[in-house]
């Protein structure tokens, strides 16, 4: 059931909120064991949050399609009286007095917080695998990885324990586990959600945005959470106006399809699952064209060392607390305090220039297609991806490879499910700047 099918019933009264998060409450203790998806189970404030919805339905308030519906935050949105850990034993005993902007728009719209999700630690990673609270583990097999940081969102969603869940990305958090688990993701515009009272990781490539079961509902989160925000000093002005795009049609949309970098070391079931997604999108009336994308691959070695000095200058003041950083984690903020300033600089520079190179594209196009990752979600412990005989590929640069650069370039991005007959896989859809309806819209006339 998608959220606007539960709003309905919640409306006329088929089903209450009550109802709703009792059931979503069974789910995630029932397959907690199984995928440990999350780090805290809220059941009291659930049933809380649940009641007094039906309590506005009763009294004629309708606070809008999330009325009622239950969620889950990744463990990076502060919430008032509620343990949020960043998923490091840093912050394990961490309980905010105040709360994220994102947590205050949900509960403003009546939606029930089901709990906090896991995440790789510091949100630093892709894989989920947490040394502190457990492997969050993927729902289509968990001897894999849901993909991170958003790993545990990802899994909830998937799994059908929430109709959505938030997370964040800074190097393809949303995406990769939207890809990994089967579910939709979408990474904002730059500024378009406030990050206020969310953990940072990298301030100047942080994203927050919603996980959701279809390209329609994420339209109804965004509706909800997006909007400027004077406590973010990174908050876009741009009007919201509605998310949703009625009456839209594929008839004539200019297509972009990389000629380079986006279509190299892709497993042959998930290029075979892209190609079918591009011919199903050229007969819809989409005009699909060809075109070279600006070095990608510099894109992502700037935006490495962008994350690497960021985050390491973040966790500063935690340094002399090395046992209690996961190995993979501190080996990444060591590598971060080894950086010349001038290294982030010229990234920085490098940045700037690519914003402006990609910008022209928007003269051919009006969107650009690509996979989401290359492959399948990797194995937990899978430290490597084996290209034909010779080339090895680490896991991590490989699930990153395709998404990591929209993140430099704070373009949006949604993800959405590729048809394949294997393990879920995602189609990336990228557009300029502030255009989440339009990719909202052409997700919800693609198979998902």
């Amino acid at each position: 059931m998608t959220i606007e099918q539960a709003a309905l019933k919640l409306r006329s009264r088929e089903v209450s909120a009550v109802e709703l998060a009792t059931e979503s409450l069974r789910m995630i203790h029932e397959q907690q064991p199984r995928l440990n998806a999350f780090i805290t189970i809220t059941d009291e404030v659930a049933l809380e949050q649940a009641r007094r919805a039906d309590d506005d339905f009763a009294s004629g308030i309708d606070r809008g399609p999330l009325q009622g519906i239950p969620y889950a935050l990744k463990d990076l949105f502060n919430t008032a009286g509620i343990r949020t850990t960043g998923g490091t034993k840093i912050f394990a005993d961490h309980v905010p007095d105040t709360d994220s902007a994102v947590y205050e728009k949900l509960r403003a719209a009546g939606a029930v917080l089901m709990g906090k999700t896991g995440l790789h630690e510091l949100a630093y990673g892709i894989t989920s695998n947490n040394p502190h609270f457990g492997a969050v583990r993927n729902p289509h097999d968990p001897a894999r990885i849901p993909g991170g940081s958003s790993g545990g969102s990802g899994a909830a969603v998937a799994a059908g324990m929430v109709y959505f869940a938030m997370g964040s990305d800074t190097g393809g958090s949303i995406r990769i586990p939207a890809a990994y688990c089967g579910c939709v993701g979408l990474k904002p515009t730059y500024g378009r959600v406030s990050r206020f009272g969310s953990m940072p990781l990298g301030g100047s490539l942080d994203h927050m945005g919603p996980m959701t079961r279809t390209s329609n509902d994420a339209a109804l989160v965004m509706n909800t959470i997006a909007g400027y925000d004077s406590r973010d000093d990174s908050s876009s002005k741009e009007p919201n106006g509605e998310f949703v795009k009625a009456g839209f049609s594929l008839k004539g949309l200019r297509i972009g399809v990389p000629e380079n970098f986006y279509i190299d070391r892709i497993v042959p079931e998930v290029a075979e699952a892209f190609a079918d997604a591009l011919r199903r999108a050229e007969s819809a009336g989409a005009r699909l064209t060809p075109i070279r994308v600006p070095d990608p691959e510099a894109i992502n070695v700037a935006g490495r060392v962008i994350l690497l000095a960021e985050v390491s200058a973040l966790m500063q003041p935690y340094m002399h607390r090395r046992g209690d950083f996961g190995a993979d984690v501190q080996a990444l903020l060591d590598q971060g305090r080894l950086l010349a300033a001038t290294d982030y600089v010229n990234a920085q520079r490098l940045r700037r220039k690519a914003q402006k190179e990609w910008a022209v594209l928007w003269r051919q196009v009006d969107v650009i297609f690509t996979p989401t990752a290359p492959i399948f979600a990797p194995l937990i412990g899978q430290t490597e991806v084996q290209w034909g005989e010779t080339e090895k590929e680490d896991v991590r640069l490989a699930t990153t490879r395709l998404v990591r650069a929209i993140n430099v370039l704070g373009l949006p991005a949604l993800s959405i499910p590729l048809q394949t007959k294997a393990l879920p896989a995602g189609l990336q859809i990228i557009g300029q700047p502030f255009d989440e309806d339009l990719l909202l819209a052409i997700g919800s006339l693609l198979p998902q």
